[in-house]
């Protein structure tokens, strides 16, 4: 799928992602963006299994949780950075907008899955995405990410069972142009 950029994405629960493009260094490519959060929201705990993730807040303070750590909280300057397979959240914990630039490093599918994760909470209201666009995403990519406040039950039984009937009712035509997953 092919982006034209910048390209901005909002979930309708206080987060705008703007993809400013595909960039090159020595190692390879990486995927440059920008966020603007909302006072006390922030994506939930989860996982990039192949892409490592860095931000530098330009203003506000964010808040970071790393699974099974507590809390820490930086402000303008500050440079946080998530290794690949480092389960993680982030927030903004000031009052202020929260803006941060970053990139995610290698590209692989990151945008089409957060487009596609952010217009489907959009669209379920700003709460969480819908159930059958989570269950086929986070299922299609699961060798890619991982939202872990999903209970690993609702991964195991449930979301087969709602592939099986949105594969059923034709609900997954929109993602007949979906990237393969890396594996």
């Amino acid at each position: 799928m092919a982006y034209t950029y910048p390209h901005t994405i909002e979930n309708g629960a206080g987060e705008k992602l703007t993809f400013l493009g595909i960039r090159q260094d020595p190692d390879g490519e990486f995927m440059e963006v920008e966020n603007l959060v909302s006072a006390g929201s922030g994506p939930p705990m989860h996982v990039h299994y192949k892409q490592e993730e860095t931000l530098t807040v330009v203003q506000g303070k964010i808040g970071v949780q790393v699974l099974g750590q507590e809390p820490s909280f930086y402000e303008a300057g500050s440079t946080v950075t998530f290794p690949k397979g480092q389960a993680h959240k982030f927030w903004n914990a000031g009052t202020e907008p929260l803006v941060c630039k970053g990139w995610v490093k290698p590209v692989h599918n990151i945008e089409y899955f957060l487009t596609e994760i952010y217009r489907s909470t959009k669209e379920n209201g700003g709460k969480r995405p819908g159930s059958f666009e989570a269950a086929y995403l986070l299922n299609k990519y699961k060798s890619e990410f991982d939202m872990l406040e999903i209970p690993a039950f609702v991964k195991k039984v449930i979301f087969p069972v709602t592939i099986f009937f949105g594969k059923l009712t034709g609900k997954y035509k929109k993602f007949k142009h979906a990237p393969e997953a890396i594996k």
